[in-house]
């Protein structure tokens, strides 16, 4: 027997899942020690519509992230065309315990994943240890359900449970002080001090607010061709600035009029991430990237946040050392896989078997890569 969701789609009917450790029976035999306090055992079910219910949730839940908000919902069902099975823990009193954000990324090209945050740096289940366990085993149930190719909960902290832990991603944190002169004298390498000088002697500026977005994909969707890989459609960056509002940060360096570098993230808390950036090759003489990160951590510094997140990276991979080099702490990022076929990852093209694809769509031209790109893109999870 299954239950819908609001698109239509069916997950299993899971019911009453036992908190770890918990004892099958409320019966103790004679000479047992005295009852422990348990968690009360908690069902899973699919989220509604209530936005706000689960947005108040992911605010007051430990280890939360800006990927578990519910505007990404929307998001990846309007924008990006995707299924998703939204996941709820509730108590014996109907009292929500737990959530787990869910997208479902098929086709026939690619394969079938399910991935808590799909094109995203983080996501997997929040809420009491019980609740999290009980959404893990509903999401590998449904994974086995749908004959997913890989289930992906892309979490930030350490959850009890049985899966496997990827390490193939990691991110770099910087503690940002009380002002940006504090950051510039005492928390910069020399070198990057050096780099972002020369970007300033340049003249060039930078804007921040959602009227960059514009800009932003023009520098983005060009890079992105340059590195062979398909980009995402614009429309996805115009709804984040609309629906995350001032939380989404869009800003463009500019030479003479010309955007030469670009990024956008989110402000969670007291961090912010730095989630897509891009900067135009030919110009790299300049620094304009130096002087993008630079106007970054200043405009954040002033709005009170406290942590830098580089966004993530492969160990040892292309873009790690530039990371690393402003003085960051690498972090791991311990995302959460199960595969009926141990497949280890989603589609990327770092792998091997779409290197020569990658090869290939650096030759596109911008204009046609910039058409067909979102309709790939938005299938590589």
């Amino acid at each position: 027997m299954s239950e819908s969701c609001d698109d239509g789609s069916a997950i299993p009917a899971l019911g009453r899942i036992r908190p770890p450790g918990a004892p099958v029976t409320g019966q103790l035999s004679q000479g047992s020690a005295p009852r422990r306090f348990l968690p009360k055992p908690v069902t899973i079910q699919p989220f509604g519509t209530d936005g706000a219910r689960w947005d108040a949730f992911v605010g007051g839940a430990e280890d939360s992230t800006f990927c578990h908000l519910a505007g990404w919902r929307d998001i990846m069902s309007d924008v990006l065309g995707h299924e998703c099975p939204y996941l709820v823990a509730v108590d014996e009193e109907g009292t929500w315990r737990g959530v787990l954000p869910l997208v479902r990324v098929r086709s026939r090209l690619f394969g079938h994943y399910l991935v808590s945050m799909p094109f995203l740096n983080y996501g997997g289940p929040l809420g009491t240890p019980a609740a999290q366990h009980g959404l893990v085993e509903a999401a590998v149930a449904e994974a086995r359900r749908s004959s997913a190719d890989l289930l992906e909960l892309r979490t930030r902290h350490r959850v009890g449970c049985d899966l496997r832990v990827s390490h193939r991603k990691i991110t770099v944190l910087l503690d940002l002080p009380d002002s940006a002169e504090l950051l510039w004298r005492k928390g910069l390498p020399s070198s990057r001090r050096r780099q972002i000088s020369r970007a300033q002697k340049e003249e060039m500026h930078v804007r921040f607010g959602p009227d960059q977005v514009e800009p932003f994909y023009e520098v983005f969707a060009r890079n992105m061709r340059d590195l062979g890989t398909p980009v995402l459609p614009r429309r996805l960056f115009e709804r984040i600035a609309r629906v995350f509002g001032q939380a989404a940060v869009v800003g463009v360096v500019y030479w003479r009029g010309q955007p030469l570098a670009a990024g956008c993230g989110l402000v969670w808390g007291n961090e912010f991430e730095i989630t897509w950036v891009s900067s135009l090759r030919q110009y790299d003489h300049k620094m304009p990237n130096m002087l993008l990160y630079w106007s970054y951590m200043e405009h954040m510094i002033a709005r009170g946040v406290r942590v830098f997140n580089f966004g993530r990276c492969t160990p040892g991979g292309r873009t790690h050392p530039f990371k690393h080099q402003w003085g960051g702490v690498d972090t791991p990022l311990p995302w959460l896989q199960w595969s009926p076929g141990q497949l280890d990852a989603t589609p990327s093209p770092e792998r091997p078997l779409y290197h020569m694809a990658t090869a290939l769509w650096r030759r596109v031209p911008v204009g046609l890569a910039n058409r067909m790109g979102p309709v790939l893109a938005r299938r590589l999870p």
